[in-house]
C-alpha cells in the first residue's frame, strides 16, 4: 500500500487511511513514509535524528531558485541547529503566555463586533465574514498595525499560504507578488517603530535587536512576513475546520454556547480531529531503524494529524468531546519545532468560539461550502452558515 500526499484527492481522514493505520504504524508514500499512530509520531517529532525537512519543500515541488525559494530557506520553519534556536530566542518574548492573555478582551471586543455585523441577518458566509477579518485583525493588532489594513494583509497571507499548498508549484507567482509585497509593507513599520516605539511585536523584536545585537534586520524582515502570513491562514482555516466540526455535533455546540469555560477544550478537541496542518514533517540526518523501519539519512516521514490525534491505541474513545481531557494533539507539531505562536492560536480560537455558539445556538451549515484539498494545509474557501437571527 502507499499513498500519494500530493494528490488532491487524497484524504488524510478517509477509510483507507484509518485501514492502513490498522495494519501498521506507518505507510509509503510518494515522499517517504507516513506515519499513522499517535505513539510512533510523538516519539519521532522528538528524535534528535530527525530535522524539520520542510527547507527541501520547494525543491520537492520543483522549486530550486527565486524569490520564495530563497525566502522560505530562511525562514524559522526551515532552519535547524544554532540558526533555529538562536532566532527562537529572540522571537519568544513577543509570544510570552502573559503578554497574548492580557489581549483576551481586545479578541472577545473583535469576536462581538464581527459577529454584530451578521447577527440581525441570521445567516453568514463564515470564511469572509468572520474567520478571515478576526485573524487578519489579531495580526494587526499584535503587529501594531492598523486594523483598516486587514484586508490588504489578508490577501497577502492568503496568496502566501499557497507555499503550503500541494499545488505549490504553479502559484509561484501569486507567492511572490504577495511575499514583495507584504515584506514592504513590514519594512515600513520596522523602519517607523525605530523612530517611534510602540507597545507591540515590532517594538519588543527591535528592542531584542538592540539588546542582543543578534537579530539581524534581514532576520527581523523574514520573520516578519512568515509569522504575518502563517498566524492569520492557519487561524483563519482552523476557525473553519472548528465550525465545521463543532456544527456536525450540535450537541458539543450548545453545551459550548452554555459553558464557554470550555473553550480551551474545544480548541483542543477540533484540533485533535480536523486540524489544518494535516502533516509535520520530519528529515532524517542520519541512518535510522526505528520500529522496524530503516529510514535512510535524508529520508522524509510525515506524522499525519488526524490519524494520530484519531488513533484508538492513543484514545481508547476518539468521538468528538470537548469534556474530555485527551491525550496531546500534534497540530501545533512538538519537540524544539513545536510552533511559536500556538498560545495566540489557543488564546484567540478559545475566546471566538464559545462566543460564536453563545449567539448562534441552532448554526447549521447552508450547503456544503468549498474546502480545500484535504491534505498539506487544509480548510474552507467558503462556508455559508444560518441560524436564528438576533
Amino acid at each position: 500500500m502507499s499513498f500519494d500526499l500530493s494528490d488532491p484527492t487524497f484524504d488524510v481522514t478517509s477509510p483507507a487511511v484509518h485501514a492502513a493505520r490498522d495494519e501498521d504504524w506507518y505507510v509509503e508514500t510518494n515522499l517517504g513514509w507516513a506515519v499513522l499512530r499517535h505513539e510512533e509520531a510523538s516519539a519521532l517529532l522528538k528524535d534528535r535524528r530527525f530535522q524539520q525537512g520542510n527547507a527541501k519543500w520547494p525543491a520537492q515541488n520543483g522549486i530550486h531558485s527565486g524569490m520564495f525559494s530563497d525566502w522560505w530557506k530562511e525562514t524559522l520553519l526551515s532552519l535547524e541547529g544554532e540558526d533555529h534556536s538562536r532566532l527562537r530566542r529572540l522571537l519568544m518574548p513577543a509570544f510570552r503566555n502573559k503578554t497574548i492573555a492580557a489581549m483576551r478582551p481586545r479578541f472577545q471586543a473583535l469576536a462581538n463586533e464581527l459577529i454584530d455585523g451578521f447577527a440581525p441577518r441570521g445567516e453568514v458566509e463564515f470564511v469572509s465574514e468572520f474567520a478571515e477579518p478576526y485573524a487578519a485583525r489579531i495580526i494587526c493588532v499584535l503587529l501594531g498595525l492598523p486594523e483598516d489594513d486587514w484586508a490588504q494583509v489578508a490577501h497577502w497571507a492568503d496568496d502566501l499560504g499557497a507555499s503550503f499548498s500541494i499545488d505549490v508549484a504553479n502559484q509561484v507567482p501569486r507567492i511572490e507578488a504577495a511575499l514583495d509585497g507584504l515584506r514592504d509593507h513590514l519594512d515600513a513599520v520596522v523602519a517607523d517603530r525605530q523612530a517611534n516605539p510602540r507597545d507591540d511585536l515590532v517594538t519588543t523584536l527591535l528592542q531584542a535587536q538592540e539588546t542582543d545585537g543578534r537579530l539581524s534586520r534581514h532576520e527581523l524582515s523574514v520573520s516578519l512576513v512568515f509569522l504575518a502570513f502563517a498566524g492569520m491562514e492557519t487561524t483563519r482555516n482552523q476557525l473553519g475546520l472548528a465550525l465545521q466540526t463543532l456544527l456536525a455535533h450540535p450537541d458539543q455546540w450548545r453545551l459550548l454556547g452554555e459553558r464557554p469555560d470550555l473553550g480551551s477544550q474545544a480548541v483542543e478537541e477540533v484540533m485533535r480531529v480536523n486540524p489544518t496542518v494535516t502533516w509535520v514533517t520530519r528529515e532524517a540526518i542520519e541512518d535510522v531503524d526505528f520500529g522496524g523501519l530503516h529510514i535512510p539519512k535524508g529520508g522524509i516521514v510525515q506524522m499525519l494529524s488526524h490519524a494520530s490525534g484519531t488513533d484508538p491505541r492513543a484514545v481508547p474513545d476518539p468521538s468528538f468531546d470537548i469534556t474530555q481531557l485527551r491525550t496531546p494533539h500534534l497540530g501545533f507539531g512538538s519537540g524544539v519545532h513545536h510552533c511559536l505562536g500556538h498560545f495566540v492560536a489557543r488564546t484567540d480560537m478559545a475566546v471566538a468560539l464559545p462566543l460564536l455558539a453563545g449567539r448562534m445556538p441552532d448554526a447549521v451549515p447552508d450547503g456544503p461550502g468549498e474546502w480545500m484539498p484535504v491534505s498539506g494545509n487544509t480548510g474552507p474557501l467558503k462556508f455559508p452558515i444560518r441560524f436564528t437571527a438576533s
